[in-house]
């Protein structure tokens, strides 16, 4: 009779299996959704890394090499230029979807399959640029549903800061490290037309994974919508969609703006050092490849340290981690500028990834703890939205400048510098950008009933 006992390697697939079951699911998020949401997290950053590879060396990059004034015109206009108007549009759209989270994120995925099976069938064709955008779009508009669902699926064992922790780190080791050497084999054996077969593949499960995600995801009856402006002055009939509207406080925005100037730092880098790498004619391919890898390791093993180490810290104070943590990034890129190397280019790429990941951390502290419970999804998914911006001013910079290390990295020394200032005269009660600044109340204030409001609505207009 045949042995029917399982091979070696069918016993060590179901120990892997049984192993990352047992992550995804710890801490009770098996049953709060987190598990699945954590899933869905794992897909989006593997579909980033598969995308990455998929379109090295093609056109897409190798717009960098142009001379050009109009061919770097054309990469800016359909590769970072969009996001500057679409990232104000995404986040205010998306926090006034009450319902329907969930089927978004599903969307994303869906579309994002779709977008992928048109681009492997036209892989050398004009339409390489639409379809990367699209991707790219969708990518960070899963982004800020990701940030609005989170404070709607913690298990009680955790908080909000370690679950956004966890999701990065999770994110990182198994979509961008396991998923693009995946892709980069699929990639180096069929092509990289192949990698984009992986990725709708990838995304069709992750769209059907998508709508497993419970219910209570969704938006509560009760919940508030967050704004990052203080409109002063204003008559109070004029102000009926302040029902439901709270701006952030003080000590919040100072922070955000502290963690926008180290992400407009690192979405510079990305860019930034492509173009540079690019720009070395004496260097041979292999050596380009060589300065962008080392770079891009270091910004990835900053970025997975800096989660590490955030999940770990003692976070009373989220303030004094943002503003050490720009500091950091500040001084690192006024050394780069006075070195002016790709020896500094690589210290900086992991001061500003370590510094951008613990500055989140505690970001997402301050919103916990400063923000009322109906405020708080609202919150997270406006501050991603900022985020992204900041990300795409600086990635819009690194196209624009000259390829030149004193030169670039002395431009965001400076620019750098304004936004650091800001961050800190917004704690103090003060401000460069005005309704952007401190001149608000320190915490936004206890929950505002609806009902009350309208009582006095009525009351002013019977007056």
């Amino acid at each position: 009779m045949a042995d029917r006992s399982p091979g070696p390697t069918r016993r060590a697939a179901a120990t892997v299996g049984r192993g990352v079951r047992r992550v995804f699911h710890a801490d009770g998020a098996d049953r709060s959704g987190l598990s699945q949401l954590s899933y869905v997290t794992v897909a989006n950053f593997a579909c980033d890394a598969i995308l990455a590879v998929a379109l090295a060396n093609t056109l897409f990059f190798s717009a960098a090499t142009a001379e050009s004034r109009s061919n770097v015109a054309l990469y800016l206009l359909v590769t970072v230029a969009p996001f500057a108007l679409i990232a104000p549009v995404i986040g205010p759209a998306l926090d006034r979807l009450r319902s329907g989270r969930r089927l978004t994120v599903s969307l994303t995925f869906t579309l994002r399959a779709v977008l992928a099976v048109i681009l492997a069938l036209n892989f050398d064709s004009w339409l390489l640029y639409p379809l990367a955008l699209g991707m790219l779009v969708l990518s960070k508009t899963f982004g800020v549903v990701k940030a609005s669902i989170t404070p709607h699926v913690l298990p009680p064992a955790l908080d909000l800061v370690r679950t956004n922790s966890r999701l990065t780190v999770l994110g990182h080791v198994g979509g961008s490290l396991i998923a693009g050497a995946l892709a980069g084999a699929v990639s180096w054996v069929w092509g990289s037309d192949a990698a984009l077969w992986l990725l709708a593949a990838v995304a069709l499960v992750t769209a059907y994974i998508a709508m497993t995600i419970p219910a209570h995801a969704e938006a509560s009856l009760d919940e508030e919508s967050a704004t990052l402006r203080v409109d002063r002055g204003r008559p109070l009939v004029s102000g009926l969609k302040a029902v439901l509207t709270r701006p952030l406080g003080r000590q919040v925005l100072a922070n955000l703006w502290a963690v926008s100037m180290v992400r407009f730092m690192t979405g510079f880098l990305t860019l930034f050092l492509a173009f540079v790498a690019k720009a070395q004619e004496n260097a041979t391919a292999v050596e380009q490849a060589g300065m962008l890898a080392i770079a891009g390791a270091a910004g990835g093993l900053g970025t997975f340290v800096g989660n590490a180490v955030g999940a770990r810290l003692p976070l009373g104070r989220p303030g004094r981690i943002t503003t050490t943590a720009a500091g950091a990034a500040l001084s690192a890129a006024v050394v780069a500028a006075v070195l002016g190397n790709i020896w500094a280019a690589t210290p900086l790429a992991l001061v500003a990834a370590v510094s951008s990941a613990l500055g989140k951390v505690a970001l997402d502290a301050s919103i916990q703890t400063d923000i009322p419970d109906s405020a708080r999804s609202s919150a997270f998914g406006r501050s991603e939205t900022a985020l992204q911006l900041a990300w795409v001013a600086g990635g819009a910079l690194g196209v624009l400048l000259p390829p030149d290390f004193t030169v670039g990295f002395g431009v965001i020394a400076i620019v750098g510098s304004l936004l650091f200032a800001q961050s800190l005269l917004t704690g103090r009660g003060s401000t460069l950008v005005p309704g952007l600044g401190g001149n608000r109340p320190r915490f936004p204030g206890a929950p505002r009933d609806p009902r009350a409001f309208g009582a006095r609505l009525l009351g002013r207009m019977e007056e």
